[in-house]
């Protein structure tokens, strides 16, 4: 019987498979954050699941998408935590937590909110600049890639690509961008009490100022659930600002620096 439903469950649908892991997954860390205590680490932990998962999905079979690669979880074209871990339906999730916005909340952040935004998108740029620049990168336009990339790691390819730089510059900007990303995730349930994240204005200021939005929505959401909203839109912004400072901006102070 057991291997009946080992073979029924190989032979599924590999989305409906990925699914059921993230499903497991979010279970068992979920039972593990009550035993220490502590819920709202519940998600960080499932992150850090998911990546050492994904670690030894590519080591295991060679490859470069993680679990993916693994027949089981991915199928021969990679649809099944491929799909559900991609763009689409990142972004889809990410637009639907618009739709619990309250207005009335979202005017409380006024003019703070678009201070945050600026602060949030100059701040990262230049800290990624001079990190790049800190490694030895000597060309403007390279130099702006990086630092884009730590704006967001969606802002980074869209600069790299409008300035024509090597697809290597451009696969350092998204890896910038993740590990901030990946961070914002872990970090964010472990320091919202000391910097009193627990109000839909504070989420919004949060998101301003970090600016990715897949972090700042995962973080929020080991923080708790109804500050995903606010946080997430705020980020959205972010990243709509990044992509129109950095490239013309940005670009020209780096070339009147460095050229």
């Amino acid at each position: 019987m057991f291997q009946a439903a080992l073979e029924s469950f190989m032979g599924a649908d590999h989305l409906i498979i990925a699914i059921a892991l993230v499903a497991f997954i979010m279970l068992i860390t979920k039972k593990i954050s009550k035993m220490l205590g502590e819920e709202r680490i519940a998600s960080a932990l499932a992150i850090i699941t998911g990546l050492i998962l994904a670690y030894i999905g590519g080591r295991t079979t060679g490859g470069d998408s993680g679990l993916a690669d693994v027949y089981i979880f991915g199928g021969a074209s990679g649809l099944g935590v491929g799909l559900l871990g991609g763009s689409m339906i990142r972004d889809y999730t990410i637009i639907s937590t618009a739709y619990g916005v309250k207005t009335e909340n979202l005017k409380k952040a006024g003019p703070i909110g678009v201070i945050s935004l600026f602060i949030g998108v100059i701040f990262s740029f230049i800290v990624g600049a001079l990190i790049a620049r800190i490694l030895g990168y000597t060309n403007p336009a390279e130099i702006t890639t990086i630092g884009a990339g730590a704006v967001t790691f969606i802002v980074g390819p869209v600069t790299g690509t409008s300035l024509g730089v090597s697809s290597d510059i451009i696969a350092l900007s998204v890896a910038a961008g993740l590990v901030k990303s990946i961070l914002t995730m872990i970090i964010t349930p472990f320091i919202a009490d000391l910097i009193n994240l627990d109000n839909p204005t504070a989420a919004m200021v949060y998101g301003a100022l970090i600016g990715t939005t897949s972090g700042v929505a995962g973080g929020l959401a080991a923080t708790d659930k109804e500050l995903v909203p606010y946080g997430a839109m705020t980020a959205t912004f972010y990243t709509g600002l990044g992509t129109l400072l950095v490239p013309s901006v940005g670009f020209l102070l780096m070339r009147m620096l460095f050229a």
